[in-house]
């Protein structure tokens, strides 16, 4: 096969045939990965004719249409929409009809002739124009171009240039929590959206700014244990075990829910779930679906029945969400009817969410989709709840939400939108020091070549579902706008390719939301960052993620000052070891226990790095005058831990300059254990370590309190 037309087709499709790592060794894909990535993407080229006739394709199509599928622009920038069309047919006149997403419309009639050319292609011998016809400014939105007697249509993405920042926002704070580690009295075993309320008022009272949150992403009801927030079922829906439903208005209204609650029996297994040190989420889900299905029951007999007020709400809820919830519950019910099963094994009739057979299965369980659609509502109206909850108490940002990179490949969103991915491929990470075997996250990527092609429709719906209620959203591997490793399925994960995405496109669509939804953008840029690529994100007001572990020059640890503005600056993130275990080596150990350590040298070097890593800590702190009395970083070896300690980092961090200081919850209440232990699957409780003290114990504790007012007075 020709090696140079693979290359070549590669290059074509976004895929890097070649990309450095952090020591600038030079990795370059095999011609299996390159070939195994063509075919994720739909792209024939198995022979030597394939490849040929693929890459003329990709040569030929965009100049076969008269029009693009998409143009992005800013705002305030010239509109000249791209027209292309042969030499000889460049007298034709063309009729154009411009709707503007309010439903304005414009119309116009232009011969291709007497517009400008910018740019020439040569096929066949003959000579193709690309004509560009200019149009009046255009307000920010999604509007449609189309031309008469053309079937296609451009989508025009008219975007702010920078995303949205609360007024004055400057030097701001706010604590981080895994939503399911928060403990309060009387919960279900997992934290929920009332003991969010509870943490809400504390933060609020203290002068935060805001709460960030782990992705509330809806997981697998049918397999609860699959608890990871990064592997979602849904990015476009949100996880109902964090429903509290003792708070759902229709419990107050179901006798049957209260008596199953008050039973004995279900309230042992309340308590039981309820004093666990790490979330059941099988008995969760079992507690709290046993009653959701009596609530829903009662509200269908109470209120959809009657048409009532909630009635009416409920049917709005379900018209304003669409297809997206109908699918969404449709996926949940055919999940329930075939147990355990990944989507790809069920009967192939239900594979495709757009068949009859879907249609018609929906059609006989119309009242178990409904439940699925009425868990969703109840998940929007706790959030919401919540979130008005900051608003009201004064918080800049109140709640932000956490957005995975992608979705799992046996989720909903795959089944609901199985076009928009690249099927036969998974999203993972290049070989690095933590892992030098690189890594497979088991999600499905999307297709940078049909986001493009429908318009990016469907990263706007993400977008938007994700910022829905929230202040904030923080882009997880947000390098994933621009590139993303790319591993054939089955293949090793050393065996992927970095591929392109459309940068400066996603970024229109996002600052476009972000502004739509007075919801700021922080983007999670930890790891390999390509040149230029930050500078990007802060054009689009899009913040940076500054973790105090990775912030080191040459000579240590950065001066607080040197933190950038834009940025959201913490001591850790929930991959990483918490203040406390970074300090005992607790991560260290667990990775011992686990075997991740390849030889004894390896671990015992990694031991007397994490020496010189808390010495040049001390350093720092001394630095700045912020050590505790008698403490040198000489004491690095043997100093315990202390919250005088945990105080000095966080004024440390305090004085950045940054925009946003986010204080991980676990830090102030001692946890030494991290939320997740990359590298593990089973073998360490991931996702499911719940903290050691319930809010309301925090909220009476002078300890904790003293210790956020340190850090409001650190940022004032």
């Amino acid at each position: 096969m020709d090696a140079d037309n693979v290359r070549k087709l590669a290059d074509a499709a976004g895929i890097e045939t070649h990309y450095w790592d952090n020591h600038g060794n030079r990795h370059d894909a095999s011609h299996e990965t390159i070939c195994g990535l063509l075919e994720a993407f739909g792209i024939a080229a198995a022979t030597d004719a394939e490849v040929w006739a693929s890459l003329t394709a990709f040569w030929r199509a965009p100049w076969m249409q008269l029009l693009s599928p998409v143009l992005a622009l800013r705002q305030d920038e010239p509109v000249a929409i791209p027209l292309r069309a042969w030499e000889e047919n460049s007298q034709r006149i063309i009729q154009w009809h411009l709707v503007l997403e309010d439903g304005t419309r414009r119309t116009g009639t232009c011969r291709l002739s007497d517009l400008i050319h910018d740019d020439i292609a040569y096929f066949d011998n003959r000579r193709i124009f690309q004509h560009r016809l200019p149009l009046d400014s255009l307000p920010c939105g999604y509007h449609t171009f189309r031309v008469e007697g053309e079937e296609a249509a451009t989508r025009l993405i008219v975007a702010p240039r920078r995303c949205f920042m609360p007024e004055g926002l400057t030097r701001a704070w706010g604590l981080m929590v895994q939503l399911y580690a928060l403990k309060s009295q009387g919960d279900w075993g997992i934290g929920d959206f009332s003991a969010l309320q509870g943490l809400v008022d504390q933060v609020a009272a203290a002068g935060g700014a805001a709460i960030g949150l782990n992705p509330l992403h809806a997981l697998f009801l049918n397999l609860p244990e699959n608890a990871s927030p990064y592997s979602p079922c849904s990015r476009l829906f949100r996880n109902p075990l964090y429903l509290d439903v003792t708070a759902v208005p229709d419990f107050a209204e179901c006798a049957e829910a209260q008596a199953l609650a008050a039973s004995a029996e279900f309230g042992r297994e309340i308590e039981s779930a309820h004093a666990n040190a790490f979330v059941a989420y099988r008995a969760v889900a079992s507690l709290k679906l046993a009653v959701l299905e009596l609530l829903y029951t009662n509200f269908r007999a109470t209120h959809l029945t009657a048409n009532t007020g909630r009635g009416i709400a409920f049917r709005s809820f379900v018209a304003e969400k669409g297809h997206q919830l109908e699918d969404f519950a449709t996926f949940q019910a055919l999940s329930e009817h075939y147990g355990p099963l990944d989507w790809s094994q069920w009967a192939p009739q239900h594979r495709d969410a757009k068949s009859e057979a879907v249609v018609a299965f929906r059609t006989t369980r119309a009242d178990r989709i409904g439940f699925y659609q009425y868990l969703q509502w109840c998940c929007d109206e706790q959030f919401s709840v919540a979130a008005g909850r900051a608003k009201a108490r004064g918080m800049a940002v109140g709640l932000y939400n956490d957005l995975a990179v992608s979705v799992d490949a046996s989720s909903a969103d795959y089944w609901m939108h199985s076009q928009q991915f690249a099927g036969g491929a998974r999203v993972g990470a290049p070989p690095d020091p933590f892992n030098e075997m690189g890594q497979d996250w088991g999600l499905v990527p999307l297709n940078p070549i049909r986001l493009r092609e429908t318009g990016y429709a469907y990263y706007r719906e993400i977008l938007a579902a994700n910022m829905r209620h929230a202040g904030a959203l923080r882009i997880d591997h947000v390098m994933g706008l621009t590139r993303l490793y790319l591993i054939p399925h089955g293949a090793r994960p050393t065996e992927g390719a970095y591929v392109r995405f459309p940068l400066d496109d996603l970024i229109a669509v996002a600052t476009l939301e972000s502004q739509r939804n007075q919801c700021m953008i922080i983007g999670e840029d930890l790891g390999t960052v390509p040149e230029g690529f930050r500078e990007k994100l802060a054009a689009a007001n899009i913040l940076s993620s500054r973790v105090l572990y990775f912030e080191r020059g040459q000579a240590g640890y950065k001066p607080s000052a040197d933190y950038p503005r834009l940025a959201a600056v913490s001591v850790s993130t929930h991959d990483l070891a918490t203040l406390g275990g970074f300090w005992q080596g607790e991560d260290l150990a667990a990775k011992a226990r686990l075997g991740l350590f390849k030889t004894p040298d390896e671990e015992a070097a990694a031991h007397a790095g994490r020496i010189e890593d808390k010495r040049q800590l001390l350093a720092a702190l001394a630095a700045e005058k912020l050590l505790p009395s008698g403490v040198t970083p000489a004491d690095a070896g043997h100093l315990a831990w202390s919250v005088e300690l945990t105080a000095a980092v966080h004024a440390y961090l305090s004085r950045s300059p940054s925009t946003l200081m986010m204080v991980q919850l676990d830090d102030l209440v001692g946890q030494t254990h991290q939320a997740n232990l990359p590298g593990s699957v089973t073998e360490y409780p991931n996702w499911r370590r719940r903290l050691v003290r319930a809010l309301e114990d925090l909220g009476a504790d002078p300890a904790f309190l003293a210790a956020l007012a340190g850090i409001a007075a650190g940022r004032v």
